[in-house]
């Protein structure tokens, strides 16, 4: 079914969910995304240059959604938090990149839409 271009609500992108559409949050999830066994703390931080009081408020809020599950254990007698994205997380996620796709996807057709009369013009045709 073709999209109304001008319907109500059209660019309203109501699927772009606020836990996600943060860039520290983001950066997180994608990085989780990436390494479907998880990653520990340090790796992660590293990964999204985020601060340890940064991350672990991020991570807190992504766990409190249901996003991500976050597991402590000592290795070498040090301890060691591992997180990891959940299942509903990764479907959350995934259901977020595909708006975030029509919301780049409207933009370059808008783009295009609005360069083609300039490109006429410079190429010395009248515009349509």
């Amino acid at each position: 079914m073709p999209r109304r271009p001008h319907a109500p609500g059209r660019f309203a992108y109501e699927g772009l969910d606020r836990v996600i559409h943060e860039r520290a949050r983001l950066s997180v999830l994608t990085s989780l995304a990436a390494h479907p066994k998880g990653l520990v703390f340090g790796d992660l931080k590293r990964l999204c240059r985020l601060t340890d009081g940064n991350l672990s408020r991020h991570l807190r809020i992504l766990e409190d959604a249901g996003l991500v599950e976050i597991a402590k254990a000592f290795r070498d007698n040090r301890p060691q938090t591992t997180c990891r994205l959940t299942g509903a997380g990764r479907r959350r996620f995934l259901d977020y990149l595909a708006v975030l796709e029509t919301v780049v996807s409207d933009a370059a057709a808008a783009s295009k839409a609005e360069a083609a009369p300039r490109r006429r013009l410079v190429k010395g045709l009248a515009p349509a």
